[in-house]
C-alpha cells in the first residue's frame, strides 16, 4: 500500500481546509493508498522530518498557502529527503499550485499522485532558504507582511488589495544594483521580483519565456515610472496580459543574482519574510519532484 503524508495548515485561507481531511482520507482510501495527516505548528515544524523518517512515505502532500508549500520544500530539501511533493492550494494565494493548474480536478490529480506522476522543478535558493515561486522586495513586499492573518482569513486577497491602497501615498523607490549571470546593471526601481514561475501575487502570466524546469530565474523590476505608466503596468497585470517586454520593466533571465540597494530593503520569499539585501540567488535546476 503506498503511503502519503499530509502536511496541512489548520488556519491557512478561511481555515475551512480541516473540514476537508475526512474527504481526502476517503478518496487516497479508495484508491489503496494510505493519507496520514499531520498538522503544522505556527513556531515551526522540525519535528516533521523524524515523522517523515519514521513513516517512510511515498511522498508529501503540502495543503496550504504559499507560506506552508514553502516551508514544506526547505523541510525535504534541508533535511536530504529526495521526496515527490503534492500541493493542495488552500491558502490566500496559491501561486505555484496556480501555475502548474494542480488545483482544477482534485480527483485527477489524486490519481496522478497516487501513480506518481510528477514533473522535476528548479528552486531558487538565498543562503541556505530554497524559494520554490518567488523572491522579492519594495513597495507590495511589506503588505504582505503587514496584512494580520485574521483580516487575510475572513477577507482573502482583498485584504491585501485594502492595504496597497492604503500605501499608494508612500510609494517609493530605490536604486538598486543587479547583477545577472556576471553582467552588471542599475535600475530605479518600486519593487522587483526573481521568479520560478510566471504566476506571482495572484497575478497569472507576468512575464514570457518562464519555465519551472529551464535551470533560469527571471527578474522583473518595475521601474520608478509616471502614474499613467505604472497604471498601465497594473492593468495588463490584473487582465493577465505579461508585462515583460513593457518599457516600464527591466526584465533580465539568469541562473545567479545579485541583487543590492542603497538603502536597507527586507525581501520576501514565497510570501515568507526573507533577509535584507543585498541577496544572491542561485538556481537549484530540477531540484525537487512535483506532483502535476
Amino acid at each position: 500500500m503506498r503511503k502519503f503524508v499530509l502536511f496541512y495548515n489548520p488556519v491557512s485561507g478561511s481555515a475551512a481546509f480541516k473540514g476537508k481531511l475526512d474527504m481526502m482520507v476517503e478518496a487516497f482510501q479508495r484508491r489503496g493508498a494510505l493519507l496520514i495527516p499531520y498538522r503544522t505548528e505556527a513556531g515551526g515544524n522540525e519535528p516533521f522530518l523524524g515523522f517523515l523518517q519514521a513513516v517512510q512515505p511515498d511522498g508529501v502532500i503540502a495543503a496550504g498557502g504559499d507560506g506552508t508549500v514553502h516551508e514544506a520544500v526547505n523541510l525535504i530539501m534541508k533535511g536530504g529527503l529526495d521526496l515527490p511533493l503534492g500541493i493542495i492550494g488552500s491558502g490566500t494565494s496559491n501561486d505555484f499550485a496556480t501555475y502548474l493548474g494542480i488545483n482544477e480536478d482534485l480527483e485527477s490529480y489524486f490519481d496522478f499522485i497516487v501513480t506518481g506522476r510528477t514533473r522535476r522543478c528548479d528552486l531558487g535558493l538565498v543562503g541556505e532558504e530554497y524559494f520554490i515561486n518567488v523572491a522579492s522586495a519594495g513597495m507590495m513586499t511589506s503588505i504582505a507582511h503587514e496584512v494580520a492573518p485574521r483580516l487575510k482569513n475572513a477577507l482573502g486577497k482583498n485584504a491585501y488589495y485594502l492595504k496597497g491602497l492604503g500605501e499608494l501615498a508612500k510609494f517609493r523607490s530605490w536604486n538598486l544594483k543587479v547583477t545577472a549571470d556576471g553582467v552588471e546593471h542599475e535600475v530605479e526601481a518600486f519593487l522587483f521580483v526573481i521568479i520560478n514561475s510566471s504566476t506571482v501575487g495572484s497575478m497569472k502570466h507576468v512575464a514570457d519565456g518562464v519555465e519551472v524546469d529551464d535551470g533560469l530565474l527571471d527578474f522583473l523590476a518595475v521601474r520608478k515610472v509616471g502614474v499613467p505608466q505604472l497604471m498601465a503596468v497594473g492593468k495588463d497585470l490584473i487582465a493577465g496580459k505579461p508585462v515583460s517586454e513593457k518599457e516600464a520593466v527591466l526584465h533580465l533571465q539568469a541562473g545567479t543574482f545579485t541583487v543590492a540597494a542603497e538603502e536597507p530593503l527586507e525581501s520576501d520569499l514565497d510570501g515568507e519574510v526573507g533577509p535584507m539585501l543585498p541577496l544572491t540567488v542561485e538556481t537549484i535546476p530540477q531540484a525537487i519532484a512535483i506532483y502535476c
